[in-house]
Order: C-alpha cells, then structure tokens, then sequence
C-alpha cells in the first residue's frame, strides 16, 4: 500500500496493468487523501505479482498486481473498475459484500447488465459513468439545456473518434451523449437513435439522433453534438489529450462517493450539475 495518512481513503484499482489503469494509479499516488490500495489483472497477466506503482511507471508503491478479486475489494475503501463488462459484473457482489464503492467507467453494457448495476446500487454505492471527465460531463450538461431549447427542426448528429484498440461503438460517451439530448427533448433515445446508416436509407427521419463512429491511431477520445438547421448549425465539440483526464475525475468520484448511501450516482451526482 502506498503512504498516507491513516485517514486516507484506499483505493484499488482492476485493470491496473492497462493503460487507463495505469493512469488510476498514477492519479491516486499524486494525492494526499487517498492511498493505492492494490490493483487486480486477468490470471496468468505478466503484470501479475508486480509492484503496482513500477507497472505504472511512477516507482515502487509497495503495492502489488494480483489476480484476487475478492481480496482487492476486502482491503480497500473503493475500486476503480475500468475493464469489460463481464468482470465489472462479476465484482459488483465483492463490492456489495465488503461495501466498498465501485466506481464503473467501463463501456458497452447490454439493457440487462444495466438492471445488474442498478440492483448491486440497492446495496452500496455506486458511481457509474460512460465518462469521467469533467469536461465531457459539463458538456453533457450543455447538450440536455440546448436540445430542450431547439425544437425537432434542428437535427441532431452526435460524432466520436476513439484510438484503433477500441471495441465498442458507439463508444458510451457518445451515447450519454444521445442520452442527455433525448431527455433535454423529453423523448426515450431507444425511440429515435439511428445508430446505423448504409446503402438508400432515405430521406433523415424528423427527430433521430444520429451517430457515427471514427476509429484510427492513438485518439483517446473527440466528442462533438451537432445540432443542424436550415442555414445554421450549432457545434459543441470536447477533445481529450490524455487519458488523466478520465482517472482524476474517477479518483473524485471515489472520493465524493466516500460514507455515501447506497445508491447509483453520476458524474454529475458528483459534480453537482
């Protein structure tokens, strides 16, 4: 574990060997409040058994990477759990067991994977984000309050570009996105997201939100909402430059969600949009 004080908040991290998990690290070692807990991989990771602050590139943290799940859950205050969603799912009952938040950042859950969090949040508290970025949540913001002012004869487009290692699309962020506008027009996304377009699709339909997916080189993550009307086009655009961005707003999260009640909370719970 490394040093802090004894009030200091531990804080584990699955997928630490990762390279947003590696970013976790880094941005709980820069603090004062909170301590690396430890960190988990998949058995049979080369990152396994080693001191979780050298994987990260910081130095030794006196914490190592193991593959024990329930054990980095047992020790710690809260996890910060960026993986897949086969494992988030598999810890949400480590995190109900030893009330320990869980703070989820991971991407491409199914309807019912959702229901899954939603009961575990019954039991302790959860921050669940497609995004942890502050700036990304700010523009969420903005997106909901412009698409309730802007009526259905403003189309809305909704464009992200993530690295080439990306395996869902479109990626979350983009779809809390769609969500924020589908409820600024008070409308169920589910009802009017055009995820797809190729071939003679026709004419746009009034009201969908659409959305396209870049992929290419390194890009951590650019996010625009285009609203488009006839002879003017509103463009609200976030580009992120590293991913410390995300880890920081995480290590927040785990923070704010510390003595909380159970309970399912956002980026913007946490940031008091």
């Amino acid at each position: 574990m490394s040093g802090g004080s004894t009030n200091s908040m531990r804080i584990g991290v699955a997928g630490a060997a990762g390279r947003m998990g590696q970013a976790l690290v880094r941005a709980i070692a820069e603090r004062s409040d909170c301590v690396v807990a430890g960190g988990i991989e998949a058995r049979g990771n080369p990152a396994v058994g080693r001191d979780i602050g050298e994987a990260a590139g910081i130095g030794a943290l006196n914490a190592r990477i193991g593959d024990d799940a329930a054990a980095l859950f047992a020790g710690s205050d809260a996890v910060l759990d960026f993986t897949a969603p086969a494992a988030t799912l598999a810890h949400l009952p480590l995190a109900v067991k030893h009330k320990a938040v869980q703070v989820i950042g991971t991407t491409g859950f199914t309807a019912e994977q959702i229901r899954r969090i939603e009961a575990a949040a019954k039991e302790t508290a959860i921050v669940f984000a497609p995004n942890m970025s502050v700036g990304i949540n700010l523009l969420m913001a903005i997106t909901e309050k412009v698409a309730s002012i802007l009526g259905n004869d403003w189309d809305i487009e909704i464009l992200e570009m993530h690295h080439n290692k990306k395996v869902d699309a479109p990626s979350g962020t983009a779809l809390g996105l769609g969500e924020a506008a589908a409820k600024g027009r008070g409308v169920d996304l589910r009802n009017v997201a055009q995820r797809v377009r190729d071939g003679h699709t026709g004419p746009r339909r009034p009201g969908d939100i659409g959305f396209a997916a870049l992929r290419g080189g390194n890009v951590v993550g650019d996010h625009s909402v285009i609203f488009a009307a006839e002879n003017e086009r509103i463009e609200l655009t976030h580009r992120a430059a590293g991913r410390e961005i995300y880890a920081r707003g995480a290590v927040r999260a785990a923070l704010w969600a510390r003595g909380r009640k159970p309970g399912l909370y956002t980026m913007r719970d946490v940031l008091g949009l």
